[in-house]
């Protein structure tokens, strides 16, 4: 860990990471790659020191309220967040503030947060998404061997859904030859038809691959799947977008039970969702705005 002072900490949509870098350690992490120009190791995680501070004068500043979205590119959660506590910071901020939060992880560490996520999404809007990739929890350990497994983040979601907190689920990515199953599809769909889960965010089976976390993956392909990165290079070549041979056949499924479930499963919708503030809170701004002019 270091840290360092930023110039800013929102982004032109809002967006906000707080770290860069991560410990979850998950075998196919996208932020590895090196058109993200991070000039440290990603394990040494950068924290930003300066960062509430900066968010601070970003929410005052605003004019109009709106959804701040944080985990795109780090989880919040991250083990040394236990300690640091900069998301929590960031989260009585925004429910001060009365922003809305669109936030993503892997971790059911999230749960130490419950109550301040249900004062923000009773305040305005919260949308919690947690990535699932594979039901077993024996892969899980190897895919993504850090973090919680698939189980305990079920159970979150469980625990969100009885705050009334709307949850999302990215389920991204399915690995070829790995977790690309119609059995996994299908019981992790089951799993959010019983949480209650608003939608599900899909991209297709497969995931990307580009310079830095394509050496890391197949390094771990090497360790944990021997043979496969051979299959890998023969089929996918240097390809950035590899999709599974089951691609469509499993897109087909995955899109029948979540219109079977009642899930929304467009991603469009779900985008808009994410960043859509609620109306009710800008109507109660108005409301009492007419108060006052009375």
């Amino acid at each position: 860990m270091h840290f360092t002072k930023a110039k800013g900490i929102l982004s032109p949509g809002n967006g906000m990471n707080l770290f860069r870098g991560c410990q979850h350690g998950c075998i196919y992490c996208d932020s590895r790659s090196r058109c993200y120009q991070m000039k440290h190791d990603f394990e040494d995680i950068e924290v930003k020191e300066n960062a509430i501070e900066l968010l601070e004068k970003a929410l005052s500043g605003k004019r109009k309220k709106c959804m701040i979205a944080t985990g795109a590119m780090t989880d919040p959660y991250i083990p040394l967040e236990s300690a640091l506590e900069h998301t929590k910071k960031a989260l009585l901020l925004i429910e001060k503030h009365g922003f809305g939060l669109s936030i993503q992880t892997k971790s059911d560490r999230i749960l130490r947060d419950i109550d301040l996520l249900d004062s923000i999404n009773k305040k305005a809007k919260c949308v919690v998404s947690i990535t699932l990739t594979t039901y077993n929890d024996r892969l899980c350990r190897i895919l993504e061997p850090n973090v919680c497994v698939t189980s305990e983040r079920i159970k979150a979601l469980h625990k969100l859904k009885e705050r009334g907190i709307p949850t999302v689920v990215w389920l991204s990515p399915l690995l070829p030859f790995i977790n690309d199953t119609k059995e996994n599809i299908q019981a992790i769909l089951n799993a959010c038809k019983a949480a209650g889960v608003y939608g599900v965010v899909f991209f297709g089976a497969g995931l990307t691959l580009r310079e830095g976390n394509r050496e890391y993956f197949y390094e771990k392909l090497d360790e944990y799947f021997p043979g496969l990165k051979e299959k890998y290079v023969s089929r996918y070549g240097d390809t950035y977008e590899i999709l599974s041979p089951d691609n469509d056949r499993l897109s087909e499924i995955f899109h029948y039970n979540c219109e079977r479930f009642g899930i929304v499963h467009d991603n469009d919708q779900l985008f808009s969702y994410f960043h859509e503030f609620p109306e009710k809170h800008t109507a109660m701004q108005l409301s009492m705005w007419d108060d006052l002019t009375l």
